[in-house]
């Protein structure tokens, strides 16, 4: 007789039996997949957020960013760009921990990230235009730039001097300009 739970049978030795499915190629693939196809989700839902940005006047977008966007926002960024610990912290001045907690509580993020996430949302939309294809731009703005000294250009953005410097790169790709 089989226990459907597994564990139950020894408590005390949890270790002792793996629920966890093998590490097989097959299944890395499948993770592989996974990771791949929430990015792809949250890579759309950003662009979608982007997008609507941009049709925005500024006097809106001003109030917007004052009552605070949605904590889960800075989520779909994260897994959209790529983003871990401390370029996560240095691009919304804020602590992941903060960034969590918000995102639990269902609290708006301050407006220090929202006024981010705005700069970031406007810059990606270009890099789409440019690039005419949203997880190519994801991608763009995820990887160091050498016309940007070997800086990422998501990570630029958490300044508007910084958000200038990859906007005009993205022009200059557009118009095949010099950066």
């Amino acid at each position: 007789m089989t226990d459907p739970i597994p564990g139950r049978l020894y408590p005390r030795f949890p270790l002792l039996i793996h629920t966890e499915p093998m590490n097989t190629p097959t299944t890395a693939r499948r993770q592989l997949n996974k990771k791949g196809e929430l990015r792809d989700a949250a890579i759309a839902a950003f662009s979608d957020f982007s997008a609507n940005r941009v049709l925005l006047k500024d006097s809106e977008r001003l109030l917007q960013i004052k009552a605070g966007f949605s904590a889960q926002l800075f989520q779909v960024a994260r897994i959209a760009f790529d983003l871990h610990g401390r370029s996560l912290e240095m691009l919304f001045n804020a602590s992941i921990s903060t960034l969590k907690r918000r995102s639990r509580e269902q609290r708006p993020l301050n407006s220090v990230v929202s006024e981010r996430l705005d700069r970031v949302a406007v810059v990606c939309h270009l890099a789409e235009q440019v690039l005419q294809n949203r997880n190519m731009a994801a991608c763009w703005m995820s990887k160091p730039n050498k016309a940007l000294g070997g800086d990422t250009p998501v990570l630029l953005c958490g300044t508007e001097i910084g958000g200038n410097q990859v906007r005009r790169v993205l022009q200059a790709l557009e118009w095949g300009g010099p950066a």
